[in-house]
């Protein structure tokens, strides 16, 4: 594998900045954030390429260039407090962890979870917390949000954590079947809901845990 540096400065480069991405504190973010801390060693030859990875559980870590997107929609100011849902390796957190003030995940697999909170433990993050349960719940304990990520795929979008969002909170997340997805971002204004279709993309499935 390239030296670590130069793999993320190609990926930014090649993969990132080529296809529109202009965000300068997401760019920036992951340039630094190191991606391949957050995969199974053996999957780490593959953390700068331009594909999802699996990271166990059948689950993955998203491609960079969709991570990105999504990151730019949120628009995160440096004072937001964020819910993820789908912590999955960490490794978006991480990224939110530089954006925002506060994040909170949440992710559904223990293992994934504990995997998480040990490898932001050690890359010193201390404004991310991660807990294990329900993502379709949100954390409704922490609300409101100014933003929530969900990196996984609801049939619909789901009222409980859109409930979980302040006025003028954002949200990004794909909506649709294993076979048709789409990113959705949403903005709360005058207390509605406003819906904008992004790329077709596609995630596992956002399922509850008694599923």
């Amino acid at each position: 594998m390239l030296d670590s540096t130069v793999a993320r400065q190609l990926m930014v480069d090649s993969q990132l900045r080529a296809r529109g991405i202009s965000d300068a504190r997401v760019l920036d973010v992951m340039l630094r954030v190191p991606r391949h801390q957050f995969i199974p060693e053996a999957y780490r030859d593959q953390a700068y390429e331009d594909h999802p990875v699996p990271i166990g559980d059948g689950q993955t870590i998203s491609q960079p260039y969709i991570v990105a997107l999504m990151l730019e929609s949120l628009r995160l100011a440096p004072t937001d407090r964020v819910l993820e849902v789908g912590t999955g390796s960490g490794y978006v957190t991480a990224l939110l962890a530089e954006l925002a003030a506060q994040v909170f995940s949440i992710e559904r697999h223990p293992a994934l979870a504990e995997s998480a909170r040990s490898v932001l433990a050690m890359l010193g993050y201390t404004n991310a917390r991660v807990f294990t349960g329900d993502g379709t719940l949100g954390l409704h304990a922490h609300a409101p949000f100014d933003a929530i990520l969900v990196s996984a795929a609801a049939p619909d979008l789901p009222p409980v954590l859109l409930d979980q969002l302040r006025e003028s909170g954002r949200m990004i997340i794909p909506v649709g079947s294993s076979d048709s997805q789409q990113l959705q971002f949403i903005r709360i204004v005058d207390g509605q809901q406003l819906v904008s279709p992004r790329e077709l993309v596609r995630f596992v499935p956002l399922v509850p845990n008694h599923e």
